[in-house]
């Protein structure tokens, strides 16, 4: 494939992840506290990462939390849109990164997804802290740990469940067009 075919095909994928994107929250938009349990934005934004790259991924990342605000008018942008959008873009990035890295099987895909959501949770709670002190409110390392890890494992069991399912079996259709210029590397 040449490589002007596959960067309209990057485009199109990040455009599709996008659309995921803000569409997605709705599913679950009826009931908030489930919404921000299953986090539903950070799937395609992962998939993104893996399917198209660190910059589609960090673009795609940056970008969704922010125009489904101005859209639909959730997340708030300040603080939680803000916040949400660098976590996002480091999921993008980190998970393309990482993959593109490491080698080309299951067990790395899961250990690529845990450490971009890892980063990604760290980054927010950066940002979240930042953001509280312009807002001179409080965030407290009690509230980054519920809000990143102890309120996020329903999101993040569904995360580890459906994001490698989806990636592995992309791989399998050839249709990962972050692939390593390496002939012969799937995923097993």
């Amino acid at each position: 494939m040449n490589t002007s075919n596959t960067n309209v095909r990057k485009l199109v994928y990040s455009a599709v992840c996008l659309a995921l994107a803000l569409v997605l929250p709705i599913l679950t938009g009826q009931i908030p506290q489930i919404g921000r349990m299953l986090s539903p934005m950070h799937i395609p934004v992962f998939l993104c990462g893996f399917l198209c790259g660190w910059p589609y991924g960090l673009v795609v990342g940056a970008i969704a939390p922010v125009l489904r605000g101005v859209i639909f008018g959730m997340p708030v942008l300040f603080p939680t849109g803000i916040a949400m959008s660098f976590e996002l873009a480091v999921y993008g990035a980190v998970s393309g990164i990482l993959f593109r890295a490491l080698p080309r099987k299951t067990l790395y895909l899961y250990v690529d997804l845990i450490i971009a959501m890892l980063c990604g949770r760290v980054v927010w709670g950066i940002v979240s802290f930042l953001l509280a002190g312009v807002a001179q409110t409080q965030f407290t390392f009690g509230m980054f740990i519920a809000g990143a890890f102890t309120n996020a494992v329903p999101g993040i069991i569904l995360h580890l469940l459906l994001v490698p399912a989806i990636v592995m079996a992309m791989g399998r259709a050839h249709l990962v067009l972050n692939e390593k210029p390496v002939a012969g590397i799937s995923l097993e």
